[in-house]
């Protein structure tokens, strides 16, 4: 690659990550790491019993899937090694990317950025934090569908709400059961102020640069303040 580039959005559940992952990627050619995605599939193809051994320590996924519904999240050691193999992969295809969703915690900040660092390099890392509400998130969330092909994420708006079908693919469109509920919302809220907040300060204090993006408006408004502070 001559010239690499990671963009990492981070926000709370409901801020648009993964709807403006995926505008950035189709725009600016990146692959869509989308770390939801990569536990669902994971949890989908996991026999009974099947579990991760850490440090010594036994990670299953059936518990880790326990958690992942309940709106907590998974043991850090998990998702990032199921993250930083899937990083690895991409990286070896040649392909730049964008990620929405990890790191999480503080934990999983201090296990993947030197990994991006040391492929990427730390000047070619880009992080946008968007910023939205509580009221607002938890809106969004219990109104948002996704579609069953390739799960899409589809706002809640007046133009959207009639839609049976993703209007890029064609899917039906599905709610994430339990993951969207309000009372699972609320968890999520808390365990991003809890445990990813925090994961910001110690972004900074590695010399990486953290520019702030309002996320409430249209798709389209949010997606021209990124791209201009991309610039």
């Amino acid at each position: 690659m001559k010239n690499k580039l990671v963009i990492i959005l981070l926000g709370p559940p409901g801020s648009g990550k993964g709807t403006q992952a995926g505008l950035l990627a189709e725009k600016l050619g990146l692959y869509y790491f989308e770390t939801s995605k990569i536990l669902e599939e994971a949890f989908n193809k996991s026999k009974e019993e099947e579990f991760i051994k850490i440090s010594g320590k036994k990670y299953f996924f059936s518990h880790e899937k326990n958690l992942w519904e309940k709106g907590i999240l998974c043991s850090p050691p998990f998702v990032t090694y199921l993250v930083k193999k899937k990083i690895k992969e991409i990286y070896r295809r040649g392909e730049n990317l964008v990620i929405a969703g990890s790191p999480r915690t503080l934990y999983e900040g201090k296990e993947l950025m030197p990994l991006l660092e040391e492929l990427y390099g730390k000047k070619n890392i880009k992080i946008i934090l968007i910023q939205v509400s509580a009221e607002e998130s938890i809106f969004r969330n219990s109104h948002r569908r996704i579609c069953k092909l390739m799960r899409h994420p589809i706002l809640y708006s007046e133009e959207t709400k009639k839609l049976k079908f993703c209007p890029l693919d064609g899917s039906k469109l599905i709610r994430r059961k339990g993951l969207d509920d309000s009372k699972t919302i609320k968890i999520r809220l808390e365990q991003y102020r809890e445990r990813t907040l925090p994961l910001v300060e110690y972004l900074k204090g590695r010399g990486l640069k953290i520019k702030k993006v309002k996320g409430e408006g249209s798709i389209a408004k949010v997606f021209e303040r990124i791209l201009r502070t991309l610039k």
